[in-house]
């Protein structure tokens, strides 16, 4: 029955005729990781369709702010807009497991636009499960409308990730949430820092958009509209848009996210960023410093900060102290870059237990959350005593590094927008690029001077079925920089190589940044460098030859997300352990979906995984002819039957020699 309402494990569940949305707040897999525990297999079940901000669930809300808390309200920033929701939740449930459990996820595509999708396990190496990384046309073809798909992976690499969709803009629109493994404190170097790592501290970030992205991407590239977001969000919750009220004459908004820790305790937070455009965050938390421990899953060496700096597709991990008075403060996050232009920010609150439950003290606006003191991961600047790149983390002793110290395979990759005609956004017949006006130009991002293309058949299951003039790569033998080149972009590595990539962000157009993330594997990221306003390949190339770039071998950081600064280059390498077809893109929405982006393949393709039964194939197709009609099946004579049922086996024999009796005359009659 529709509405129906009940409770599984604490946690609420609502069924709506065959729908099961159970937000998984007490999952039987959340729960302390010890030493020599059994592993478990996690199920969950996901509902993805397109929702709304502030449906009729959420009653009277923010009026009655009791109401923005009931199942299936979605208050957001209050700004009533189409979202996609997993379960009607934003964010989508958490996944909290322990390293090496089993996790089974049930994808319900009931999107009503009828688009396909699928989920990328953001951070998962998937080694052992190269079809469940979800990214839609590499490793798997699109769930398509009104179907299902089951991932299967173990919860092999701990530490904090997420899952968000890999298909179009889903993502952006609140496809995503929160992947957390965990290990036992016996083998987590930083354990011995904190008292709690509670569920309800992670916290994922990110800006935010007051309409459906589609409309503001197509906007953006076809008629040069502006993409500035203006709100954020933390956890799904935040105030931007006013309510004003006629009794009172007050304005009162959506309720902000709180977090709630006793005095005198130490608390491990974890911080994930789902940003959407170019918008790095800063994150603070008002008056308290708090100790960095670990990035993208792997711990490092702590180093106390004020602040730090995430990208969208980062994570971070911090220790907080609440050694202050019992009382409310703000959790900040300023936008930058792009998220300038409209002062976006959001705020959450940090609450002491037996505080009032009121907001804290301290100006909410934009430059309050521009905190002094130490800060890591700088925006577009070099290290200083007081901005610390990640490049001058330390890894700990507890991770290997398994890294050569001359590599095997060495690429320059070289990115920037480029003024070039496309063809998909300027015609050069029509509008070519130098003949609309300079706010409609559309300078392409792309690397190597190369638009990615996704393949029309995902060359880890169906490579035999890509047109080989379609790939390209470092030998491709065209000038790039002239024409516009659109290709799948392949560069290609031997299975156990130790691979560089020296990325470089050449900043001729725009002072922006590009958060790379590669999947399949994590980097250690060797080197970082502003250079100047602007750079060139050819210029780090020299610098290279010239000795002049620095690279840690001995204690490099290991992430799998990682900026590079405009004008300078990050140096990153990895150990390609992991065969299959891996994608190293741009994680800027925009970006990607317009091929900023790469495949590496890492080994031959007989030693690549062969594809589970019955997985999902799809691809191009024309009309060759109708079929012909297939003959009747005739089942196998005595197939199955016992050797001592002598009965049964004459009647079957009978039933075999009508079948295949008919299936002659069939045969003969369709002949003449």
């Amino acid at each position: 029955m529709i509405g129906i309402l009940f409770v599984v494990f604490a946690g609420i569940c609502v069924t709506l005729g065959e729908y099961e949305l159970s937000d998984y707040a007490s999952h039987p897999c959340m729960r302390e990781c010890g030493d020599g525990a059994p592993t478990m297999t996690c199920v969950y079940n996901f509902t993805v369709e397109y929702y709304y901000v502030l449906t009729k669930a959420c009653f009277d809300c923010p009026y009655n702010i009791t109401d923005c808390y009931r199942p299936n309200c979605v208050a957001a920033d209050g700004v009533g807009r189409g979202i996609i929701t997993t379960n009607r939740k934003l964010p989508g449930p958490a996944i909290q497991v322990c390293q090496n459990d089993m996790v089974v996820v049930n994808v319900d595509n009931k999107l009503a636009g009828s688009e396909g999708t699928t989920i990328h396990w953001h951070g998962v190496f998937q080694k052992g499960y190269q079809h469940h990384d979800g990214v839609s046309m590499v490793t798997q073809c699109p769930i398509t409308a009104h179907s299902k798909f089951q991932y299967r992976f173990k919860a092999g690499n701990r530490g904090t990730h997420f899952w968000h969709g890999h298909a179009g803009v889903h993502r952006s629109d609140g496809l995503f949430g929160a992947l957390i493994i965990r290990e036992p404190p016996s083998r987590d170097p930083s354990s011995h820092l904190y008292d709690h790592d509670l569920p309800e501290h992670t916290m994922i970030v990110h800006d935010w958009l007051v309409k459906l992205t589609i409309n503001r991407f197509a906007g953006h590239h076809h008629a040069g509209y502006e993409n500035k977001p203006a709100s954020m969000l933390i956890n799904g919750r935040g105030a931007f848009r006013e309510f004003p009220t006629s009794d009172t004459n007050e304005t009162i908004y959506t309720p902000y996210s709180v977090f709630i820790v006793r005095k005198d305790q130490k608390y491990r937070f974890r911080v994930i960023s789902n940003g959407i455009l170019n918008c790095p965050i800063q994150v603070s938390v008002d008056h308290h410093d708090i100790t960095m421990i670990a990035t993208d899953g792997v711990p490092h060496q702590p180093i106390v900060v004020s602040s730090f700096n995430i990208w969208a597709g980062e994570r971070y991990d911090f220790i907080l102290d609440a050694d202050k008075a019992v009382d409310n403060y703000w959790i900040r996050s300023r936008g930058m870059g792009d998220c300038t232009v409209k002062s976006a920010k959001q705020l959450a609150i940090l609450r002491y237990e037996n505080a009032t439950e009121t907001e804290p003290s301290g100006s909410k606006d934009y430059e309050s959350g521009r905190r002094g003191g130490k800060l890591l991961n700088p925006w577009n600047t070099n290290g200083t005593p007081d901005l610390t790149p990640v490049s001058w983390l330390n890894t700990t002793p507890a991770d290997p590094l398994h890294m050569k110290q001359v590599p095997d395979k060495k690429f320059y990759v070289t990115m920037d927008f480029n003024q070039i005609d496309n063809g998909v956004f300027h015609r050069k017949e029509f509008y070519p690029f130098a003949a609309v006006n300079l706010d409609k130009r559309l300078y392409m991002p792309q690397l190597n001077d190369i638009t990615h293309r996704q393949p029309p058949s995902p060359p880890l299951s169906q490579y035999d079925d890509i047109p080989k003039d379609m790939f390209c790569g470092p030998h491709n033998t065209r000038n790039c920089s002239q024409e516009f080149c659109e290709c799948i972009h392949i560069i290609k590595v031997d299975l156990d190589d130790t691979v560089e990539m020296v990325i470089i962000d050449e900043g001729v157009t725009y002072n922006s940044n590009h958060p790379m993330h590669l999947h399949g594997h994590h980097f250690r990221v060797v080197a970082i460098e502003k250079v100047n306003v602007s750079t060139s390949l050819e210029e780090i190339k020299q610098m290279d030859a010239d000795g002049l770039i620095q690279r840690n071998l001995e204690t490099p950081i290991a992430k799998d997300t990682v900026t590079v600064p405009d004008g300078g280059y990050t140096i990153i390498r990895f150990h390609a352990d992991n065969p299959g077809f891996w994608l190293l893109h741009c994680h800027i929405e925009f970006h990607v979906s317009v091929g900023m982006a790469l495949i590496v393949q890492v080994g031959e393709l007989n030693q690549m995984p062969r594809p589970p039964k019955h997985f999902p194939r799809c691809g191009n197709w024309e009309y060759t002819g109708e079929a012909e009609e297939e003959k009747p099946r005739c089942p196998v004579s005595g197939a199955g039957l016992n050797e001592g049922s002598l009965w049964l086996l004459a009647v079957w024999s009978m039933v075999v020699v009508g079948c295949n009796r008919y299936s002659t005359l069939t045969s003969l009659e369709l002949e003449s």
